[in-house]
């Protein structure tokens, strides 16, 4: 990680291959979002540390990413706590290199890399929240899904006011381990996907299921075999967790419906692709479908 200690705020040096407008224009394709604003070309972002809310402002000046938290000053631990969060936030570590080769030769590809040069597949770091995102986009649109979610953290997730604005974390799994389905049920969740949160939080407050535990496993298909054992996590949460949170390169949501929906507009086909033929499409694509698929969502904001 590179950056620079200012104490009243930092600075992270992101890989030259970066562009902070185009990840913005991706966090900021819902107005439904409540886990970060964006302001004046600034996005504000709510985190904790131990018990500490942190409020960042980030910005992009002179070729690095400024981070300012303008509640109070920080501890030098927590100030790294922060940037190594964003740094993970915006997929930093990930050199682009080697797909931009790949993609360079690839008839697909070739236009979106030059579209949207920099841009970073913008990870969920919480895996509770990665987790519980999958499960309650599963089936429905991406409007009634961002519905759901300001429901949800605005019920139990923990918020703080800075300049008559409200910032919310995502609820917790401790928070969620001790409510009741019915509860869920309320906010307009169904019952089978309050069933499989309410478990999910159960599991990670029982040390069953971390995060860490799933870093240590040998490869992409030993995490994806222990994702799979959780109740209602299939195939294609599995793969969207190890692509946003786990930063698996090769995880391929390969049954998602925003994949198939922007190949048929760039391809020009008549009908959405199947799976069989998205494989096709995508055989060059190996060890960087993640990178692949998420700038074909990207098409799909233009």
């Amino acid at each position: 990680m590179n950056w620079i200690d200012y104490e009243s705020s930092i600075e992270i040096y992101p890989p030259k291959e970066f562009n902070f407008q185009e990840c913005l224009i991706f966090l900021g394709r819902s107005n439904l979002e409540v886990l970060h604003q964006i302001k004046e070309g600034s996005v504000y972002k709510l985190i904790k540390v131990d018990e500490t809310l942190i409020l960042c402002k980030i910005s992009f000046l002179h070729n690095c990413l400024k981070v300012e938290f303008p509640m109070s000053p920080l501890s030098k631990s927590n100030r790294k706590v922060a940037a190594e969060y964003i740094w993970e936030w915006f997929d930093l570590g990930r050199d682009l290199g080697e797909f931009y080769r790949m993609a360079g030769q690839e008839k697909i590809l070739r236009t979106l890399i030059h579209k949207y040069h920099g841009l970073r597949i913008m990870c969920i770091p919480d895996l509770f929240e990665a987790l519980v995102w999958a499960v309650i986009g599963q089936q429905i649109n991406l409007t009634f899904a961002y519905t759901l979610k300001k429901r949800f953290v605005e019920q139990y997730g923990e918020s703080l006011t800075f300049e008559g604005e409200t910032f919310w974390l995502f609820p917790s799994y401790e928070k969620i381990a001790s409510i009741g389905v019915d509860e869920l049920r309320v906010l307009q969740f169904t019952e089978r996907k309050a069933e499989y949160i309410i478990a999910i939080a159960n599991a990670m407050e029982n040390g069953e299921l971390s995060k860490e535990v799933l870093l240590q496993k040998k490869d992409y298909q030993q995490i994806k075999e222990s994702l799979l054992m959780i109740r209602g996590v299939g195939a294609w949460t599995a793969d969207y967790v190890m692509m946003k949170c786990l930063h698996e390169p090769s995880a391929f949501p390969v049954a998602d419906v925003g994949l198939q929906n922007a190949l048929k507009n760039l391809l020009g086909l008549e009908r959405k692709p199947t799976i069989e033929e998205i494989k096709e499409y995508a055989v060059n694509w190996d060890g960087w479908q993640a990178y692949a698929t998420f700038y074909l969502w990207r098409s799909l904001y233009d």
